[in-house]
């Protein structure tokens, strides 16, 4: 099982959780990643906790400002990083790009989508892994897998007739039934 909490841009203490998040995983054999802000990646990189940056851009070094370069963020400490999360959506081929330089800083990849036509889209870029998360859902607390469970069928459904993709479930998960 695998667990990734993102931190979006809540306020909280990002160290506390992914402290707690480390213990939890210390605790069950969870593997459990935390996705903080970007000025927190070291930070919590520094706990322990395995650590996801929650977007990196489609660029290389150069002049782009307000960009997050995808070797910054593996510098600091992240593993892996989400792609196209449904409240930072990007074109398919800005997705490509963001696969490529994830890839070039060695990052693990999550692609999210909110339905199995864009779960296939993603899984034919080949991340390590696509994410079904409904946008209706996300802050709910109505897990998907409740809500929709035929949307989680689909997608995996639709990742495995483009290859051989882990589909990860995201969207209105608040408890440990929901995983």
């Amino acid at each position: 099982m695998f667990v990734l909490v993102n931190l979006k841009a809540y306020p909280c203490e990002p160290v506390a959780v992914a402290e707690a998040a480390r213990a939890v995983a210390d605790n069950t054999g969870v593997r459990i990643a935390v996705a903080p802000q970007a000025a927190h990646l070291a930070a919590v990189a520094d706990t322990g906790v395995e650590t996801w940056a929650q977007d990196v851009s489609p660029v290389e070094h150069g002049s782009h400002t307000g960009s997050t370069l995808a070797e910054a963020a593996a510098d600091t400490g992240a593993s892996g990083t989400l792609l196209n999360h449904s409240e930072r959506r990007r074109r398919l081929a800005d997705i490509d790009g963001s696969l490529r330089a994830a890839e070039r800083a060695g990052l693990e990849t999550a692609v999210c989508g909110n339905n199995p036509r864009q779960i296939a889209a993603a899984a034919a870029l080949e991340p390590d892994a696509v994410a079904v998360e409904p946008p209706e859902l996300i802050g709910t607390g109505t897990p998907v897998s409740k809500a929709d469970p035929d949307v989680v069928t689909d997608s995996v459904d639709a990742a495995a007739a483009v290859g051989d993709v882990p589909v990860l479930c995201g969207a209105g998960i608040s408890t440990g039934d929901d995983l």
